[in-house]
């Protein structure tokens, strides 16, 4: 019998990230994400024979890929070191509460360990209380922080 599990993104997989991206935006009440994105991705993940951005996907058993996880190694001066940053963890809804997110999560840690990395960073809105809950069931612990962007353009910012 085979059974839901996680796995390393292949670029057949690309269409279907970008639609999954695209539902985690809406979700999140973001802006979609631009056309191409599917490119962009392919580009970032498997046109470099050393990718900094790293994909898994949750795939169902049936074989449909129902969610997915990125991330890459960032930074932290004030630590001195380097740590993984999770760009995103998303899950449709309906295929959540089956085991699924922690498995992307593990893979995520084990992604970590590979890279010799001690930590995982990531964000999440204040008004997401589910994903606020999985996160601290796992044991991770929120620091209070605004999450700015600013675009860059040719012109100086100010």
């Amino acid at each position: 019998m085979t059974t839901a599990h996680v796995r390393q993104a292949r670029p057949a997989d690309l269409p279907r990230i970008a639609q999954l991206a695209a539902e985690h935006a809406a979700y999140e009440r973001a802006t979609p994400p631009a056309p191409g994105l599917a490119d962009r991705l392919g580009a970032l993940l498997f046109a470099t024979t050393a990718p900094r951005l790293h994909c898994v996907v949750a795939e169902r058993a049936d074989g449909e890929v129902v969610g997915y996880a990125t991330c890459a190694p960032e930074i932290s001066t004030w630590g001195g070191r380097e740590y993984l940053h999770m760009d995103c963890l998303f899950l449709r809804p309906d295929n959540r509460g089956q085991g699924l997110g922690p498995l992307l999560m593990d893979a995520v840690a084990a992604h970590a360990r590979d890279l010799g990395l001690t930590e995982i960073q990531w964000n999440t809105p204040a008004w997401n209380e589910g994903a606020v809950r999985f996160y601290e069931r796992l044991g991770a612990r929120a620091k209070e922080k605004l999450r700015y962007t600013l675009p860059v353009t040719d012109q100086p910012a100010n």
